[in-house]
């Protein structure tokens, strides 16, 4: 089968031929419909070969969904010809995060060597991909596997960012969304549809600002150095109540910091490298900075539910697997609007 693989450190993905996959005891064999193309590949890319925790060649891809094509022994309650989303962060089961559902803080997913598919284990840019386990499978109950894959991850992840802050989403707050691409246009969108919150969004491209009005923000910025100063401008001078930073850089995460108002919260999830300083004085009085990881299978289950209702419209734009490494070079070059999706099988 085709799979566009990660071969050699510092190296462009490669779309290559490697033997069709088959699935083992409790496991389960899909075939895959559509597969996300995502920054976090890229970071990976980008990291020194001392780095990697996993041994290469890896096939990329943690954004998946397919057709369930073969059962490996032991597995029940899952049909040959389901369609699934693939919960991505996979972890043991068992620890104390895992039984809560919380598989994104599996607390010994470094030590069992654990990794998710296409961050370390084989990844759905493929024609097939082994899932391990029935647990990380969501059934999508008729929606369009190439409009809605992303939001295993693009969905997943901005869900969870603002569920930590949800109580401080009211009528008469402000959240800043800052990076309207991949997962900020989805942001955007399920602030519209969980709260009453205005959303400024802040890019530094003017067709992914004109994405975020048509999904709903309230205001759109230009993300430069004066950014921070015109959303205390909006904000009769208060600053925002919560700061979700989908970019992380340094020039981001100190626009985060300087738009902070008192007790807010500033979520960084971007991949960036920024950081934002904590301590007295140092930003407004009760202000919380947290770094989230993608978000719990309940979470995606949620997520899903939104989009059978219409509350999120992902904004796609379609390869063919021959076509996946320049959907990376696109994304690398900013521009991608929206999300890129591999189509493994045309």
């Amino acid at each position: 089968m085709k799979a566009v693989q990660y071969r050699t450190p510092g190296s462009a993905p490669e779309v290559v031929t490697v033997p069709d996959p088959e699935p083992g005891p409790g496991q389960i064999l899909l075939k895959v419909a559509a597969a996300g193309v995502c920054h976090s590949d890229i970071a990976v890319m980008s990291m020194p070969a001392e780095q990697l925790r996993f041994p290469l060649p890896l096939t990329l891809g943690h954004e998946g969904a397919g057709t369930v094509a073969a059962l490996g022994a032991g597995v029940e309650g899952i049909e040959v010809g389901e369609m699934m989303a693939v919960y991505g962060p996979w972890g043991c089961g068992l620890c104390r995060k895992c039984t809560q559902g919380q598989e994104n803080y599996c607390l010994r997913a470094a030590e069992l060597g654990i990794f998710p598919p296409g961050l370390g284990a084989p990844g759905a840019m493929a024609e097939y991909m082994i899932v391990d386990d029935l647990r990380h499978l969501v059934p999508m109950r008729g929606l369009d596997p190439v409009q809605n894959v992303s939001l295993t991850d693009a969905g997943l992840t901005p869900y969870h960012a603002i569920s930590l802050s949800l109580p401080k989403l009211v009528p008469g707050s402000t959240t800043v969304v800052i990076g309207a691409g991949g997962l900020g246009h989805v942001a955007i969108q399920l602030l519209r549809a969980l709260t009453a919150t205005r959303v400024i969004a802040l890019d530094v491209s003017a067709d992914r600002l004109d994405l975020a009005r048509r999904v709903g923000a309230h205001e759109t910025v230009l993300s430069d150095e004066h950014a921070a100063d015109r959303i205390r401008t909006l904000t009769g001078g208060e600053g925002a109540q919560v700061i979700l930073d989908f970019v992380g850089a340094p020039p981001t995460t100190a626009t985060a910091a300087a738009a902070a108002g008192i007790d807010a919260d500033i979520t960084v999830v971007g991949l960036g490298g920024g950081t934002v300083a904590v301590g007295f004085a140092t930003l407004p009085f009760q202000t919380t900075v947290t770094a989230p990881y993608w978000g719990s299978r309940t979470e995606l289950v949620e997520v899903l539910e939104l989009a059978h209702h219409g509350a999120v419209d992902v904004h796609v734009e379609t390869f063919g697997i021959d076509e996946a490494p320049l959907a990376y070079q696109r994304l690398h070059a900013g521009e991608i609007t929206g999300r890129a999706v591999i189509l493994p099988h045309g």
